[in-house]
This record gives C-alpha cells, structure tokens and sequence, in this order.
C-alpha cells in the first residue's frame, strides 16, 4: 500500500535531531532545472506567477537564490519534518521510532511541484513552488506537462513487487493531477472527508487537512496494508460512510455543526 500527500505551503527548518536518518531526493536534477527557470524571473513577476505578496515574494526570491546542491543536513531537512501545515501537524512524526519512519519511507510519498516525488526522509531545501503555477521551462509550458510521467513511474517502481497494489490518495487534485491513474499499476481509492448537513455534503478544507494527517498517521502507525481496513478508522470526528463510498472513494462524513 502506498500513501500520498501534498506538500505544504508552512515549512519549518528548525533542526533535527542529527541521528536520524535522510535520503536525497529521486528528482534533483530536475528540481535544480526548476531553480535554474525561476532565478530567469524578476521579482515583479515572480510575485506574478505565485499570486502572492511582496514580502511573501522576497522571501521566496531569497529561497530560490540560496538554493544549492547537494542537499545536506545543512542547508536542508527531511520533507516529513519540514512541511508543517494542517496535514503534518496530525502526523505525530516527532514521536516515530526509527521503524516507523523506515516504513513511511517505503509506504508514503509526498508530492511536490518542485521536487516531483518525494519520500518522507528526503532532504529539502526551503521552497515555494505549488504544482498549478504556470511556471514555463525550456522543456514544457506548464509543471504538468514538465513532470510528465516522471512521478507515475517513480510511484509504481516503489511499488513494483507488490501483490496487490493499491494507491491510498490523500493528496489534493491539484497534486495528483500529476499522476497518470491509467498508467499506474495500482488500485486508487480517494479518502474523503466531508460535513453532512441537511443530506447536504460539504467539505471544510480546515478539518479535511487535519483529518487526512490523522488518517496517514494511523496507517503508518498500525502498517495497515488492506484497503477494507480503512473503513474501520475515525479521524476527527469523521466515521466511514457506507451510503456515499464507491469502488474508488472511501468517504467520511460527520455531522455539521
């Protein structure tokens, strides 16, 4: 089984313990390509191409420019402890066993519009680059077409070996637009969270986020490995939905408030 999330825009770079172990990312050449078309941006239209503020955009143009490589406990940090929003917050990381995370290495990707995919002990360097921004290279108008099929053939080569693979997508559309679902060699099943009102679904991004880090962290914890098993779990609140569920989607829902 394999678990995706999206990354985060909240990163947090305070150091870690130097005993725990680290990979270097599958895609860091065309990650530095990335770096390499950003650095062709000024900070007007940098700010332009990510919608963001100035001080947001300074920030970020300091980021790109102190980009180097290799990646090195130095100047980056493994992806599981880096990112820090709603989703991260409700995996409790700090807490795993080295075992634990050697499994999260084998079972989790994180997807990443700069570093393609990512495993949880990966080095990071500090970045802002969110897949749906029409970042143009000398290889492709947009990050989609530019990823290509890269990260579905790193997804099923983790996977390659496995009985009956399945691809549990807690990752945002924006993200797993990036993946080739009819060239994956794997079940898919999206994990949903969603209020009920009135018969009415909604879904609350707030309480979704902190519900799919709960859900990812109980199936690390527990080395869940059957897709049924899902059914049994509640994360925030949210308790499987029979009614609502399909072959492909697995959906939680609770009470409005």
């Amino acid at each position: 089984m394999m678990i995706i999330l999206s990354p985060s825009k909240g990163q947090d770079f305070t150091p870690v313990a130097p005993s725990l172990p680290s990979t270097q990312p599958e895609f860091l050449e065309q990650a530095n390509q990335l770096i390499t078309a950003l650095r062709g941006y000024n900070l007007d239209e940098l700010r332009a191409l990510m919608g963001i503020s100035q001080p947001l955009a300074e920030r970020t143009w300091q980021q790109i420019r102190n980009f180097v490589l290799p990646c090195s406990p130095d100047n980056a940090k493994q992806a599981i402890f880096a990112f820090n929003g709603q989703v991260y917050r409700n995996i409790r990381r700090t807490t795993y066993s080295q075992d634990t995370l050697l499994y999260a290495q084998e079972h989790l990707r994180i997807l990443s519009g700069l570093y393609g995919c990512l495993r949880p002990l990966d080095l990071i360097q500090p970045y802002r680059l969110e897949m749906g921004y029409k970042l143009s290279t000398s290889q492709a108008a947009n990050l989609y077409t530019f990823w290509g099929e890269r990260i579905t053939n790193s997804l099923n080569r983790a996977m390659h070996g496995e009985k009956h693979p399945v691809v549990i997508n807690l990752a945002s559309n924006e993200y797993t637009r990036g993946i080739n679902k009819k060239q994956l060699n794997a079940h898919w099943i999206d994990v949903q969270f969603k209020e009920e009102k009135m018969g009415k679904l909604k879904t609350v991004v707030m309480y979704a986020k902190q519900a799919r880090g709960m859900m990812a962290d109980f199936l690390l914890r527990n080395r869940i490995t059957h897709p049924s098993d899902i059914e049994q779990i509640a994360c925030g609140g949210y308790t499987f939905n029979k009614d609502y569920s399909k072959k492909n989607l697995v959906l939680f829902t609770r009470s409005a408030t």
